[in-house]
């Protein structure tokens, strides 16, 4: 299923949603940073702040009690956390159900955002908890930004579209398609 949100700039955002259960999701996490993890953007991405988060090594995924968690072993001194599945919490501090409710993932879906000519600028995959906030923004490879450079092009690769294609047919079902007819650069700024 797609559902389209409009930006009070008058953007809009493309959603392709994903099943919200523990396994599934695990699944894309496990496949975005241990299979992926060099061709990947990540971060809040809300607002008035984004945040564009890389890993200079294979960062390894674990679950505990609802958590996923994804950092790299050695100097690397930073990971994340994020509630994919149910939160009980611990005898002596049980997590209310209220409380596991919201922190749990809520929605999950693949993106593809448009400037207002409706042309294609970024691809990727979001997560939101049980109150609609935003956990996380994972930007995959673009067409128009060389990934060495990390600068836009002239001319895009759509070849670069192939990561999005795959995943989000395999996790929301949607099969791939052409590129975009749109062969001019979008607006992003």
């Amino acid at each position: 299923m797609m559902v389209t949100e409009t930006g009070l700039d008058g953007t809009r955002t493309e959603y392709f949603e994903v099943e919200c259960v523990e396994p599934t999701l695990l699944a894309l996490l496990r496949e975005l940073f241990e299979e992926h993890w060099s061709e990947v953007i990540f971060g809040p991405c809300i607002e008035g702040a984004v945040f564009e988060g890389r890993f200079a090594s294979r960062p390894r995924v674990s679950l505990l009690d609802g958590y996923v968690t994804v950092q790299v072993d050695g100097d690397e001194g930073w990971h994340f956390h994020l509630c994919i599945g149910e939160n009980r919490g611990s005898s002596g501090l049980p997590t209310p159900p209220a409380l596991a409710g919201r922190r749990r993932c809520a929605r999950a879906a693949f993106f593809r955002s448009l400037d207002r000519a409706d042309r294609p600028g970024s691809w990727g995959a979001r997560m939101w908890n049980g109150a609609g906030e935003q956990m996380m923004t994972v930007f995959l490879p673009n067409p128009w930004i060389d990934p060495e450079s990390r600068r836009y092009v002239r001319e895009p690769d759509w070849a670069r579209l192939t990561l999005w294609m795959l995943l989000r047919e395999r996790f929301a079902g949607v099969p791939a398609e052409p590129p975009p007819v749109h062969a001019e650069p979008p607006v992003t700024h």
